[in-house]
């Protein structure tokens, strides 16, 4: 299990279990006492998983959950004592792939941990998409083709692996760093200017009203998020 995963409970005894038991495993583990460190890990590490209690000061389990809902679609993993099945409904329905009630066995949350990271895995293993089409914007990623209003337009190398990292990640905001990290590398990861500047351009070829995009939308002092319209044309590749 070469996986980071975080864990953020405000029980130290439970944390350090979980944390036994997981580093046992071949993980490497990050822990966080409460929802607001927790977040800050989160950004920091970019974990594989993530394990969550509720009941914690400063930022609940429900608010933090949200929280990286909106920045990543990785898999969190609801460990708590809150047992009620409204509990556990509200913990689904609000982002996580699973809810283990405690007290639990170290084998099922082995179990559960895995279940998640393969489902993660087998989700990120194929390409979201192969082209986008609403009428207006016309992308094909396949054959590196961008038509707006059924005119060609050239995008530099750059500009093309901005727009298909944002469109293949459709509706999910992604920060400054992940941006950086899969568009210029991990070396370039101070460099948000880059982000802002590329946008900027892309803003002016592909929007009809660049000062008011629809597509390209800003996610204040977070990121970016890529807004596909209604008429559209979605072809997942195969």
């Amino acid at each position: 299990m070469m996986k980071k995963i975080l864990i953020v409970d405000d029980d130290p005894g439970m944390l350090a279990l979980v944390k036994r038991i997981l580093t046992a495993e071949g993980a490497e583990v990050y822990t966080a006492l409460d929802g607001r460190e927790g977040l800050g890990q989160f950004g920091a590490c970019r974990p594989d998983l993530v394990l969550l209690d509720i009941a914690m000061p400063v930022l609940d389990g429900w608010e933090t959950c949200r929280l990286m809902r909106r920045l990543s679609d990785v898999p969190i993993i609801f460990v708590t004592a809150a047992a009620q099945e409204d509990d556990i409904v509200r913990g689904l329905d609000c982002g996580a792939v699973d809810y283990v009630t405690k007290p639990f066995s170290a084998k099922v949350l082995l179990a559960r941990v895995r279940a998640a990271l393969r489902t993660a895995e087998a989700g990120t293993s194929k390409r979201r998409v192969a082209r986008y089409n609403d009428g207006y914007l016309d992308v094909d990623l396949e054959a590196h083709r961008v038509r707006v209003g059924g005119e060609p337009v050239q995008l530099t190398a750059t500009e093309f692996r901005l727009l298909a990292y944002l469109l293949e990640n459709a509706g999910r905001v992604l920060t400054y760093e992940q941006i950086l990290e899969q568009v210029w590398g991990w070396e370039c990861q101070d460099s948000v200017g880059y982000v802002h500047v590329y946008i900027w351009h892309l803003r002016q070829k592909l929007e009809q009203d660049p000062r008011n995009p629809s597509y390209l939308l800003t996610e204040r002092g977070v990121g970016y998020r890529f807004e596909m319209r209604e008429s559209k044309s979605w072809e997942q590749a195969a």
